[in-house]
């Protein structure tokens, strides 16, 4: 018997609620064993035991949490839900006490006393996996809900949950099974010499599915930033004003601000959540030569903000600076660290108006934005930079990859694919092509947990909350 159908015939417990006071807390109930438990702990408000036989619809009872000398604990509702009509697919109970953690505690006893464990993390999401009410990658979605902070990490785990890229994955999936059957039939007539599919269709296909996941595959920077928080470097020379506008930025006096040039040696960061998207700002040290150890290991991480970030503001000095000088920073910059794909708002900070007509044309043509140290006007102008770039690149959260596991899975199916066209435009045998495209297959299947294994189940689950 595996291990997962041994876990199963036991009855689990855990509280869905915080072990906190509060008006009502919640515990939940699962497995073959549940409805019998309860009824032996559940009196109604005339003392005698509840119906709790099978229905179709939730049965909703009121009554008394009895302990083994019959002796109440709480009075509580009963909500039973019969398998399969449950989020677990099995017998299902809801237990809603007063919100006392001492009466949490004490209703739990009762039901470990009976013969019910404690569930593990994740454990009830894992038996509705296990039992088909959800695939893996929705039951992913379902702890993404729980932990979202903001409005778009909201929506993004809602989409996942109610399917999000899941038709695109299936549509991959069936694609790749008519190749693979295509092939296969092939193999079964390898005697006759029939060609089952026409080289150029077959190349036509994997250009198509390779082109599919690689969209999915790039949308994982900025999925992933939108559900963690979108990480934005501040960059820039010394003492261009890269504090003062971090400062104006989060509205708060975080970064110390000097005239003294590389008074920043550390990374700063700070979380704002600006229309329900969530942004990690990140004031650098200023990229120069470094003249000591202490200055080097502050532009390495300067370095190391702009690799990781998906937006960069780049503020320039206009009274120290030209146009054409910051793009050469730039230019220095990207040779360190690959600015591709990622977005760049240029800053001409401290522009007073006193810059010649040429100078202020040259900053115009570069797209940056005007702002005199921590002016409102230019502040505001970067944040609405900010937000357009965000909306352009979540017009259609359904496609927008957020989770890592799949972002790896994604990448092996792509690579198998491309190793298939690539073998089959050097004309290498049938089977060759055709194990490549059952790994593609596999790989996708693993996101959904068509193919899975207890590792893969062991390490989605353990990252649940208990009582989910």
């Amino acid at each position: 018997m595996e291990n997962n159908e041994i876990k199963q015939l036991e009855t689990i417990c855990a509280s869905a609620t915080p072990n906190a006071t509060s008006a009502i807390g919640i515990i939940r109930v699962s497995g073959r064993s549940a409805v019998s438990i309860i009824k032996e702990i559940f009196r109604t408000i005339k003392g005698k035991k509840a119906d709790f036989s099978y229905s179709v619809k939730p049965k909703i009872r009121i009554g008394y949490i009895i302990d083994e000398y019959k002796n109440i604990v709480d009075e509580v509702v009963c909500l039973v839900y019969h398998a399969p009509r449950s989020y677990t697919g099995e017998d299902l109970i809801e237990i809603q006490h007063h919100g006392s953690p001492f009466i949490q505690q004490e209703i739990i006893k009762i039901l470990l006393a009976n013969g019910v464990r404690m569930a593990k993390n994740g454990e009830f999401s894992q038996r509705a996996f296990l039992n088909g009410k959800l695939n893996l990658s929705q039951a992913e979605a379902v702890a993404d809900l729980i932990s979202s902070r903001t409005a778009i990490a909201h929506q993004i785990a809602l989409n996942q949950l109610k399917g999000g890229y899941q038709k695109t994955l299936k549509a991959l999936r069936g694609e790749l099974l008519n190749l693979l059957t295509l092939l296969e039939l092939e193999l079964d007539f390898s005697e006759e010499d029939v060609e089952f599919a026409q080289r150029k269709a077959l190349e036509e296909s994997m250009t198509n599915i390779e082109k599919t996941l690689e969209i999915l595959i790039d949308s994982f920077g900025m999925g992933n930033a939108f559900k963690n928080g979108i990480p934005i470097a501040i960059i820039g020379k010394p003492n261009a004003g890269k504090s003062t506008l971090f400062n104006a930025i989060i509205n708060d006096e975080r970064a110390i601000v000097s005239p003294i040039s590389g008074t920043t040696r550390d990374t700063i960061e700070e979380i704002v959540n600006i229309n329900g998207i969530e942004y990690r700002f990140i004031d650098t040290a200023g990229v120069r030569e470094a003249t000591d150890p202490i200055e080097a290991e502050g532009i390495r991480r300067s370095y190391k903000s702009i690799e990781n970030a998906n937006i960069i503001i780049y503020v320039a000095d206009v009274t120290e600076m030209s146009p054409s000088e910051a793009q050469l920073d730039l230019i220095k910059i990207d040779e360190e660290i690959s600015l591709e794909g990622k977005k760049i708002i240029m800053v001409a900070n401290k522009f007073d108006g006193k810059l010649l007509v040429k100078e202020i044309k040259e900053w115009g043509n570069l797209g940056a934005v005007k702002a005199v140290d921590k002016d409102k006007e230019g502040v505001d102008e970067i944040i609405n930079r900010i937000t357009t770039i965000s909306e352009n690149s979540m017009y259609n959260s359904n496609i927008l990859t957020t989770n890592a596991r799949h972002y790896e899975a994604m990448k092996k199916s792509v690579v198998a694919i491309k190793t298939a066209k690539e073998n089959l435009l050097n004309e290498s045998p049938t089977d060759i092509i055709a194990i490549d495209i059952r790994e593609s297959l596999h790989y996708l299947g693993e996101i959904t947990g068509e193919v899975t294994t207890e590792e893969v189940l062991a390490n989605v689950f353990s990252k649940f909350c208990i009582g989910k």
